[in-house]
């Protein structure tokens, strides 16, 4: 293969997870903390960069691991993979940022059966080599990262008055309670997927108006 078209195949397997094949989006996958912790945004970045480490981390050593594990075994080896790397992601968390991580309590080991981590390593890491493997994940995380910010930052402005903790609004702004609590998550996740549909299928049409 050649420099320009590995280097095109590269750039494809890292940007498809931000647009064309964004995990919550598009695929509708990790909708439990999509809706769980995005009620602020620190939460919401904290469980994209946990989510990043543990797909990214299990990425690789699934990809090295592909000829040695059997394939009868294999979603049973992958889920001891990722439960490894959820569990070094909670001790970190607890040590060094025990306030996020009692905010987003379970969710962190819930991690374990999000189908974005999984579905990759059935997918992809366990059929192509490593240095692919890692785009496609540190693609897929930041297309999840993404997602999660895009629900988190609206949510926590309209019903906290705040961004990162920090107040935007003076005295005289009133919260929308109802964006911080469960129905808000709802609420914001879909307007963004009509959002995002609509988006698609007008670059759809217009891709099509092109070739015609």
């Amino acid at each position: 293969m050649s420099k320009p078209e590995n280097s095109n195949q590269n750039a494809h397997e890292f940007l498809k997870g931000l647009w064309d094949e964004n995990p919550v989006f598009v695929a509708v996958l990790g909708m439990c903390p999509a809706l769980a912790v995005t009620n602020t945004a620190i939460n919401s970045l904290a469980m994209g960069l946990a989510t990043t480490f543990v797909l990214v981390c299990s990425s690789i050593l699934v990809s090295l691991l592909k000829s040695v594990i059997p394939k009868q075994v294999r979603i049973t080896a992958y889920i001891i993979i990722i439960a490894t790397f959820v569990t070094v992601v909670d001790f970190l968390l607890a040590a060094f940022t025990p306030a996020v991580h009692k905010e987003l309590g379970a969710f962190i080991a819930l991690i374990v059966v999000n189908c974005l981590i999984l579905g990759r390593q059935e997918a992809f890491a366990s059929k192509n080599t490593v240095g692919l493997s890692i785009l496609d994940a540190l693609g897929m995380s930041a297309g999840f990262t993404f997602a999660m910010l895009c629900i988190g930052i609206p949510r926590e402005i309209l019903g906290s008055g705040s961004l990162f903790d920090v107040l935007l609004f003076g005295d005289g702004f009133e919260p929308w309670v109802v964006m911080i609590l469960p129905p808000g998550g709802f609420f914001m996740l879909g307007f963004l997927l009509l959002g995002f549909n609509w988006y698609s299928q007008k670059k759809k049409e217009r891709e099509l108006m092109k070739k015609n």
